[in-house]
């Protein structure tokens, strides 16, 4: 069955709380498996047993082996890291932000620009604090896990999007996902990012308009738009993703933002991971 929008304060807050998407006997295009991916680094492996048993169950499904976590406590940054023994393939999944945690929200507000010689520009400082905090490790576990890093796949949600965008920058081959992304770094860094990309912008998501491109930002090219009605749009006209989101905001208004438990705005519940995994699944 084809999944419905999700206008719940949950979905949108608590997206850990979904069992996986990923089924048995089923194939995943990479695209899928690093949509869901990026919905799965929300689970909270590192505070129990029980929550890297359901991590690993997931990735089971679609033959990755236990994850890997990388975890920087200081900034709050999140990732798990996995490999599918049959072909390959690396899977890099970065976390978003948790609304109540105070370190994620900290390294979200703290937009200044600075240098990123990594690869070239400037970036979020926050989300390069973040970074640069997960990516030694993770560079080591490349390193030493037998992996064909054509097939390596770099994914994340929101703050886990732009963490993943930033570690794209320095991997030298493989693909990047990224599901509501904010912008991450100036014109000069976005043109560095140069593995091959999908970043998806929800209809009406508002964290993919911060912070403002007045302050130096750029988002990283091309982007595919989702509609109000799921359909990906790569790079569409800016009159045409106008008036479908002033559709959405009123579609929104008269069947979502009145029920219970429902998200108030469509800016806002639109960046709910499964609002984005929805467009790509069956």
């Amino acid at each position: 069955m084809p999944i419905a929008y999700d206008s719940s304060r949950a979905a949108l807050y608590t997206p850990e709380r979904r069992e996986t998407l990923f089924a048995h006997g089923q194939t995943y295009t990479p695209l899928q498996v690093a949509i869901e991916a990026a919905r799965l680094a929300y689970y909270r492996i590192e505070t129990s047993a029980l929550e890297l048993q359901r991590l690993t169950e997931a990735l089971a499904r679609v033959g990755f082996g236990k994850p890997s976590l990388f975890l920087h406590a200081p900034t709050g940054s999140e990732a798990f890291a996995s490999v599918r023994v049959a072909d390959g393939t690396a899977l890099i999944a970065f976390r978003g932000t948790q609304p109540g945690a105070l370190r994620d929200l900290f390294t979200d507000a703290r937009a200044n620009l600075t240098p990123w010689p990594e690869s070239a520009g400037c970036v979020h400082a926050g989300f390069a604090a973040g970074a640069r905090a997960l990516l030694p490790e993770i560079r080591e576990w490349l390193g030493r896990t037998d992996h064909d890093a054509s097939r390596t796949i770099v994914a994340g949600h929101s703050l886990g999007a732009a963490l993943a965008t930033l570690a794209a920058s320095v991997i030298s081959s493989g693909t990047l996902v990224t599901l509501g992304s904010p912008r991450v770094g100036d014109r000069t860094f976005a043109a560095s990012v140069t593995l091959p990309s999908t970043h998806v912008v929800g209809c009406c998501d508002g964290v993919t308009e911060v912070p403002p491109e007045l302050g130096g930002y750029a988002h990283v090219m091309p982007r595919t738009y989702l509609t109000r009605h799921a359909e990906p749009l790569t790079d569409p006209p800016a009159h045409v993703v106008r008036a479908d989101r002033r559709h959405a905001h009123w579609q929104y208004t008269l069947e979502h933002a009145w029920r219970k438990g429902a998200v108030l705005l469509r800016s806002f519940a639109d960046h709910a991971p499964i609002n984005y995994a929805r467009a790509f699944w069956p």
